[in-house]
C-alpha cells in the first residue's frame, strides 16, 4: 500500500506524540529510575477497596452497571461531584451543571470541539501541560503565550495579550501547575475571572492537583470569582482516587455550551463507563476521600522533600520551584546548559526525566526540565537525583 504525508488530515500533519510517552518507552530497561511521569504512586491506589466498591456498585445498579448509559452520566455521581467542587474548591455549580468525562482531558477536548474554530486565539501559561498543547494544535487554534512568574501568570501582561489578541478562551491551571509545580496566587485567581467577564472569552480552568496539598492554605478556585459563566472548572479523580478508572468531570455554568459538549461526548464514547462513574459516586458517598487525601499526601510530602534535597547534586546556578503540593518540580539549568543533551547522559545513568522545551508552546528554553516525585520511594528518588546531577553536569 502507497501511503504518505498528504493522506493525513491539516491538522494532523504537524502534531508529534507526546514526549513523556516517547520516553516512557525507554524505562524498561532494568534499574531504570523515572522521573519522567506523572502518575500517583502505587502505594497510593486502593484494589481491595476499589473491587469492595464496584461489587456494591453491581448491587445498586444490577445490569444497567454493564449497559448503555445517558450521557449525561449517573445522576447520583453528578450530585456528589457537585457537592464535592462546592466544598473543596468554591465552584458555584449544582448537578444540572456537572458533566463526567473520561479525564479532564476529555473535558477540555470537548470544550474545544465545542467551542475553537481553526485560528482562534487561546492564550495558555508559558510553559503549560504539553497534552493540552497537542490538543489545541490538533484543533488548530493560535496559541498565545502568557509570561509567567513564581505567583502564576502576570496579570498586566496578560491584560496586554488580552487586548492585543482576543482571545475566544484561556487554558490555566491554577493550582500545583503541570509542569512548573507553581500556584496561581488569590489576587490573580479573581484578576482573570474578572477580566473573562470583561473582555469576554472562555476561561478553561484545569484543576486536578488541588487537594494534593502538602503545605500552606488552600485557595478559592477561579472559577468561585466567576459571576457571569465564563469559567468553565474540570477536575479529575485519577490523581486522586484511581488514573485507570477515567473519572473526570467539568462543571459548565452555560447551558448551552454544556448541551454542545454533550453532544461531542456523544459523538466520541457515547457516554463514560456507568461501572466506573458508579465506584466513584460510592466513594464520594462514603466519604472515603478526605482520608484518603490525608494518608497519600503525607507520603507525597516526604517524596517531595527528598526531590528537593536532591538538587544539592546539581550544578551551582540551578534554580527550581518550591511546590506547596501537586506531583512536579521544576528546574532551570544556569544559561547554556541543554537538558537534551543531560537526558541522552541520564538515561545511560538510569534515570529519566522530561526536557522543559516540550512544555512551552513556542519551544526554547533548552535549560529546563520536569521532574516527578510521586512515583518512587525516598530511597530511590534520593539515588536517582545524584545519578541525575552527575548526568546534567556532564
Amino acid at each position: 500500500m502507497r501511503f504518505s504525508e498528504e493522506y493525513f488530515a491539516g491538522q494532523m500533519k504537524d502534531i508529534t506524540g507526546s514526549a513523556i510517552r516517547d520516553i516512557f518507552k525507554l524505562l524498561g530497561k532494568p534499574g531504570m529510575i523515572s522521573f519522567a511521569g506523572g502518575n500517583p504512586s502505587n502505594s497510593a491506589l486502593e484494589p481491595e477497596v476499589v473491587r469492595t466498591l464496584a461489587s456494591e456498585a453491581i448491587d445498586r445498579y444490577g445490569t444497567n452497571a454493564l449497559q448503555y448509559g445517558g450521557t449525561e452520566g449517573l445522576p447520583g455521581l453528578r450530585a456528589g461531584i457537585a457537592d464535592y467542587l462546592r466544598s473543596t474548591a468554591g465552584v458555584c455549580c449544582t448537578a444540572d451543571n456537572i458533566l463526567p468525562v473520561q479525564g479532564s482531558s476529555q473535558a477540555f477536548d470537548l470544550l474545544l470541539k465545542a467551542l475553537i474554530d481553526p485560528g482562534d486565539v487561546i492564550l495558555v501559561e508559558s510553559p503549560t501541560f504539553l497534552g493540552a498543547i497537542q490538543a489545541m494544535r490538533i484543533y488548530r487554534a493560535q496559541l498565545i503565550a502568557m509570561p509567567m512568574d513564581e505567583g502564576g501568570v502576570i496579570i498586566d501582561e496578560v491584560e496586554k495579550l488580552v487586548k492585543q489578541h482576543h482571545p475566544k478562551m484561556m487554558y490555566i491551571i491554577p493550582t500545583f501547575q503541570n509542569p512548573t509545580g507553581r500556584t496561581l496566587c488569590l489576587e490573580r485567581r479573581k484578576a482573570l475571572a474578572e477580566m473573562a467577564a470583561k473582555y469576554g472569552f472562555i476561561i478553561a480552568e484545569d484543576d486536578p492537583y488541588r487537594d494534593l496539598r502538602y503545605d500552606g492554605e488552600a485557595l478559592p478556585s477561579i472559577s468561585s470569582f466567576d459571576e457571569e459563566g465564563w469559567v468553565v472548572y474540570l477536575s479529575s479523580f485519577s490523581k486522586y482516587i484511581a488514573p485507570g478508572l477515567r473519572v473526570g468531570a467539568a462543571a459548565v455554568p452555560h447551558a448551552g455550551l454544556l448541551r454542545k459538549m454533550v453532544i461531542g461526548k456523544q459523538s466520541s464514547d457515547v457516554h463514560s463507563p456507568i461501572l466506573t462513574q458508579a465506584i466513584v459516586e460510592l466513594y464520594l458517598e462514603k466519604g472515603l476521600l478526605p482520608g484518603h487525601l490525608e494518608r497519600i499526601c503525607a507520603e507525597y510530602r516526604k517524596q517531595l522533600s527528598a526531590m528537593l534535597e536532591g538538587f544539592s547534586f546539581f550544578p551551582e546556578g540551578t534554580q527550581h520551584t518550591l511546590p506547596q503540593g501537586g506531583l512536579f518540580v521544576w528546574a532551570e539549568l544556569p544559561e547554556g546548559m541543554d537538558a537534551m543533551a543531560a537526558l541522552n547522559r541520564a538515561i545511560d545513568q538510569n534515570v529519566a526525566f522530561v526536557p522543559g522545551a516540550h512544555f512551552y508552546p513556542d519551544g526554547g528554553h533548552a535549560n529546563t526540565l520536569r521532574l516527578n516525585f510521586s512515583m518512587q520511594e525516598v530511597d530511590v528518588i534520593r539515588a536517582g537525583m545524584e545519578r541525575l546531577g552527575r548526568a546534567v553536569k556532564g
